[in-house]
């Protein structure tokens, strides 16, 4: 009876569900969409760079290979001497700088003061919606909305006036220094709420026990932040800070609006996506802008890689590191056995 139970039971094949290819399956329409609509497109970029290929009046320049030739144009001196690209590069650089700077000083002061368990703030869900809300607002509408405000009859120069400070209307484009401290006040504005969230999410995810360890102990508020929040919060600062570098050299439609695509004056508020942009514009030289994509490309790469290796050697672990270079001596000595 014992062998026939045993006999019935090995005859049924209990089959185990795997559930690994599923996961595949729900990551497949990413990999499909970024092949299709980024790796592709970047990769054709980079093709057309070594091309010719332009409109002239209703004359169709091209295709042409013409090697590196594109690449040589954009870094030979105009007239005056001036490299285009590097003035350009330069701009977007200081226009970035302007708004990062305060963007991350104020997100991190409020990221603190909103999770001090110190200060215990109430109604902290009301506080993030008001700080986040400017990101909300399109770059294109917040432009419209500041060159109505700063023009010459808009209600900056009416206050002004009105006040007795100024005696006729400022123009506030005319001027290198207002132009650059618009574009940066509205990056800023814009930005400064979403880092804000967060870099608290990055402190609430800190044990709290270690706050309360260095209070009892007598550590002061500078020395907690510095030496406990600030170590522990540098993966995510350096998220926020590499997130927000990408975007400011890829910086455009600030600008780009509210000059409306001068970057005035004198194109000192002139960006290299504007750059980019003004070939598709003129002419649609699929080649120059195709090699100033390629140019812009290699920067973030670049200054990414800078940030990220200055940055992030400052919280990781010395001992791992050490393991990991362990690690491959012996792997390499397994190899070459």
């Amino acid at each position: 009876m014992a062998k026939q139970i045993r006999s019935e039971l090995g005859g049924r094949r209990h089959r185990s569900v795997s559930y690994a290819k599923w996961g595949y399956i729900f990551i497949t329409p990413f990999f499909l969409v970024y092949l299709v609509f980024t790796l592709v497109p970047q990769l054709l970029t980079v093709y057309n760079s070594f091309f010719e290929n332009y409109m002239d009046g209703l004359k169709q320049i091209g295709p042409t290979f013409v090697g590196f030739k594109n690449y040589i144009t954009l870094f030979t001196p105009d007239k005056t001497g001036t490299i285009d690209i590097l003035k350009y590069a330069g701009n977007t650089f200081i226009l970035w700088i302007l708004g990062a700077i305060p963007q991350f000083l104020i997100a991190l002061l409020l990221a603190v003061f909103f999770t001090s368990y110190r200060l215990n703030i109430r109604g902290q869900g009301f506080f993030k919606t008001v700080i986040y809300m400017p990101n909300l607002i399109m770059a294109s509408a917040f432009s419209m909305l500041f060159y109505t405000l700063f023009s010459n009859i808009g209600p900056v120069n009416q206050v002004l006036q009105s006040m007795g400070i100024l005696d006729q209307p400022l123009d506030f484009f005319a001027s290198k220094i207002t132009v650059r401290s618009l574009v940066a006040l509205m990056n800023f504005l814009m930005w400064f709420g979403n880092t804000t969230i967060v870099l608290m999410a990055g402190i609430m995810g800190i044990d709290q026990s270690l706050f309360e360890s260095a209070t009892i102990d007598g550590a002061n508020a500078w020395k907690v932040f510095f030496r406990i929040t600030m170590p522990l919060l540098m993966p995510i600062f350096v998220y926020c800070f590499i997130t927000a570098m990408i975007g400011g050299i890829q910086m455009f439609d600030v600008p780009q609006v509210l000059t409306n695509g001068k970057g005035m004056p004198d194109r000192t508020s002139f960006t290299m996506v504007m750059y980019l942009n003004n070939f598709l514009q003129t002419s649609k030289d699929y080649g120059r802008s195709g090699a100033v994509s390629v140019i812009i490309f290699v920067i973030t790469a670049v200054l990414g890689g800078i940030v990220y290796k200055t940055l992030a050697a400052q919280y990781q672990d010395p001992d791992a590191k050490k393991a990991e270079r362990k690690a491959r001596r012996l792997a390499k000595k397994g190899g070459n056995a």
